[in-house]
C-alpha cells in the first residue's frame, strides 16, 4: 500500500502540469512559479498578464529588461497587464489594458492544447504604433481565433517613446555593454527568451516560433531578425507593412545620446538620478512638446552591432522563411500633393519640390498621363514613401541574402467596407486611424480606394467580429478565412500555400518576382513596379 502511495506521487508530480481537468480553470507550470488563466468558451486556455522581465522602474528606468522574480503560491492570469506609459494619439486602438504604467512588460498566452506534450507552432505578435503607441490587449490583435487553428499565440508588451529608446551619454556609460535606447527591442527579445523557457508549459514548441507585426511591429520584426540577441530564436517571419530598412530605421548612438541630452535639458534634469527620479507621468506629458526630440532606436553597439542595412547585405540575419507585405493605400496622395487638386500640373510641382533636380527620374518612376491618373500613382507614391519601399527592400534583400529560405510577397488590396451607422460623425484618418467628434490631431481625409495603413490586421489574425466600426460583409469574412489560413499555414510550416488556396509562389524563385494580391480574388501577380523601389532606394540611408 505504502509502494502504491509513492508511486501515486510520483505520477502526480511528473504529470502535465500545463492544464487542469476540462472545464476548469488552466494551469501553467512556468519557470518563475504556477498560473492560473482562464477557459474560453470556445475551449481556447488564456493566459493575461504574464510578467516577462521585472517592472522597468525606479533603478530599471532606461535599463535593460532583467529576469522576473519567482513567486509562490498561484498567481492570477485572468485580466491583461498594464499598457505602456503612452499619450492617446490614435483613434483606432481600444485597449483592454489594466491602465497604463511603466510597470508594462507583461504578455498573454492563447492556446488550444490540452497538454503541454503537444508542441504546437507558437506566434508571437508585436503592436504597432510608431513605438508611441500600442498595446497587446487591443482586440484586433487578440489571439484566441489564431490559436483555434492549432497554433499557441501570444501578444507581447514592450516600452515605448522616451521610455522605450531614450539615450544618454550617461546611460550608456552605466552600462555594461556601453550602449543606451533600444529598451523596447530589448524588451521584445527579452520576451522571446522567456518563449524559449517556458512555452512548452503551454503546449508550445520553442524551436516553432513564428514573430509578426504590423507597421511598428513590422520593423520590429526585421530588428529582430538582424540583432544576435534574437536571431535564433525564431524560425519564421511575417511582416506587415514596414522595416527598419527605411522606416524609422536607427541612428548612430551618438546622435541619439544628443537626443537624450537635450531631453534632460528640456524636463529641467541636470542628471540621470534626476531623470529617474521624476514621476512618468511628467516624462510623458513633456513628449507632447512639439521641439521634443524624436526617441529613435540607434546602432548601440550591442542590440544592433552594426546597422542593419549592413547585417542584411552581409548575411548575417536570422536566415528564416519570410512573409511579408504592405497595403494598397498605406498613405493617402495628399501627403505628396497637401491641399491642392490631384492635377498633373499640380502633381510635377509637388515632385519637382520633393526631388529637386532628381524629379525628372521620379516622374518617370511614377508616371501620370493625364488628371485622371495623378490621385493613384501620387498615392502610391506617398505609401512607398511612408513604408511600402521599406518592405519591398526587406524581402529584396532576404531573396537574396536569406540562405536560400523561402520569401513569400504579398500586395494587401481589400477596402474597409463603409463605417456602421452607430459610428455617428466618425471618418477615417491618415495611416488607418479614426478621427471622432471634434477631434483636430488628425486630418480627416477622403473615403479610400484602397487597403489603408493597418486595414488587414483584423482580416489576418481573425477579429473582423471583434471591430465594430465597420458593417463588415461576407466578402470580408471571405477575405480574412484567405489570409488567416495562409498565416496560419506558413506560422506551421513556413508555407503559406494549403488545401483550398491560390497557390502562392516564392518571391525568390526564378527569373522573375511573383506576390500574391490579396482581396476577395486573390491571385499570383508577377512585380511591375520594380523600378519605383530601384529610384527610392538611391535615397536609403544605409
Amino acid at each position: 500500500m505504502k509502494t502504491s502511495l509513492i508511486l501515486l506521487a510520483m505520477v502526480l508530480q511528473l504529470s502535465p502540469a500545463a492544464f487542469a481537468q476540462e472545464g476548469k480553470s488552466p494551469q501553467a507550470k512556468t519557470a518563475n512559479g504556477v498560473l492560473e488563466g482562464t477557459l474560453e468558451p470556445s475551449g481556447i486556455r488564456s493566459f493575461k498578464g504574464i510578467p516577462f522581465a521585472q517592472p522597468p522602474v525606479g533603478d530599471l528606468r532606461w535599463r535593460e529588461p532583467q529576469p522576473t522574480k519567482n513567486w509562490t503560491g498561484v498567481r492570477q492570469a485572468n485580466k491583461f497587464g498594464p499598457r505602456a506609459m503612452q499619450r492617446a494619439i490614435f483613434g483606432d486602438m481600444g485597449f483592454r489594458s489594466d491602465g497604463m504604467s511603466e510597470d508594462c512588460l507583461y504578455l498573454n498566452v492563447w492556446t488550444p492544447a490540452k497538454s503541454e506534450k503537444e508542441r504546437l507552432p507558437v506566434l508571437v505578435y508585436f503592436y504597432g504604433g510608431g513605438f508611441v503607441a500600442g498595446d497587446g490587449s487591443e482586440a484586433r490583435y487578440d489571439g484566441e481565433n489564431m490559436a483555434s487553428k492549432g497554433i499557441v499565440t501570444l501578444t507581447v508588451n514592450y516600452r515605448l517613446g522616451a521610455f522605450g529608446f531614450m539615450a544618454h551619454p550617461e546611460l550608456t556609460k552605466e552600462s555594461p555593454h556601453h550602449a543606451s535606447g533600444n529598451y523596447g527591442y530589448l524588451d521584445q527579445s527579452a520576451a522571446l527568451r522567456w518563449v524559449q523557457q517556458n512555452i512548452a508549459a503551454f503546449g508550445g514548441d520553442p524551436k516553432r516560433v513564428t514573430i509578426a507585426g504590423e507597421s511598428a511591429g513590422s520593423i520590429s520584426v526585421s530588428a529582430q531578425m538582424a540583432s544576435p540577441l534574437s536571431k535564433n530564436l525564431i524560425a519564421g517571419a511575417i511582416g506587415e507593412s514596414g522595416s527598419l530598412l527605411g522606416t524609422l530605421p536607427p541612428t548612430s548612438l551618438s546622435e541619439a545620446e544628443q537626443s537624450g541630452v537635450k531631453f534632460a535639458e528640456q524636463v529641467g534634469a541636470k542628471s540621470l538620478a534626476e531623470l529617474r527620479a521624476m514621476p512618468a507621468e511628467k516624462l510623458l506629458e513633456a513628449t507632447a512638446n512639439p521641439n521634443t526630440p524624436r526617441f529613435s532606436s540607434n546602432v548601440d553597439g550591442y542590440f544592433f552591432p552594426k546597422s542593419p542595412f549592413a547585417i542584411f547585405a552581409a548575411g548575417e540575419q536570422a536566415k528564416v522563411p519570410l512573409l511579408v507585405g504592405w497595403n494598397s493605400e498605406e498613405m493617402n496622395y495628399r501627403m505628396v500633393l497637401g491641399k491642392e487638386a490631384p492635377t498633373t500640373e499640380n502633381y510635377t510641382k509637388a515632385v519637382q519640390k520633393l526631388y529637386g533636380e532628381r524629379s525628372a527620374e521620379a516622374l518617370k518612376a511614377y508616371a501620370s498621363a493625364a488628371d485622371t491618373d495623378v490621385e493613384q500613382v501620387a498615392t502610391d507614391l506617398a505609401g512607398d514613401r511612408f513604408i511600402g519601399y521599406s518592405t519591398w527592400k526587406w524581402a529584396d534583400l532576404q531573396s537574396k541574402t536569406g540562405g536560400g529560405q523561402p520569401v513569400y510577397r504579398y500586395f494587401y488590396t481589400r477596402p474597409r467596407p463603409a463605417m456602421t451607422p452607430e459610428m455617428g460623425d466618425a471618418a477615417p484618418g491618415l495611416a488607418g486611424g479614426v478621427v471622432k467628434g471634434n477631434n483636430t490631431a488628425a486630418m480627416k481625409v477622403p473615403p479610400a480606394r484602397g487597403a489603408v495603413h493597418s486595414a488587414e490586421i483584423e482580416y489576418a489574425m481573425g477579429n473582423l467580429a471583434t471591430n465594430k466600426v465597420y458593417a463588415w460583409t461576407p466578402e470580408d469574412y471571405k477575405v480574412s478565412e484567405t489570409m488567416q489560413n495562409y498565416f496560419a499555414n506558413f506560422i506551421k510550416t513556413g508555407n503559406p500555400n494549403g488545401s483550398g488556396l491560390p497557390n502562392w509562389p516564392k518571391a525568390n524563385s526564378g527569373n522573375t518576382v511573383q506576390y500574391m494580391r490579396l482581396d476577395v480574388d486573390s491571385r499570383a501577380e508577377t512585380e511591375k513596379n520594380r523600378d519605383r523601389y530601384l529610384f527610392l532606394d538611391q535615397f536609403s540611408t544605409k
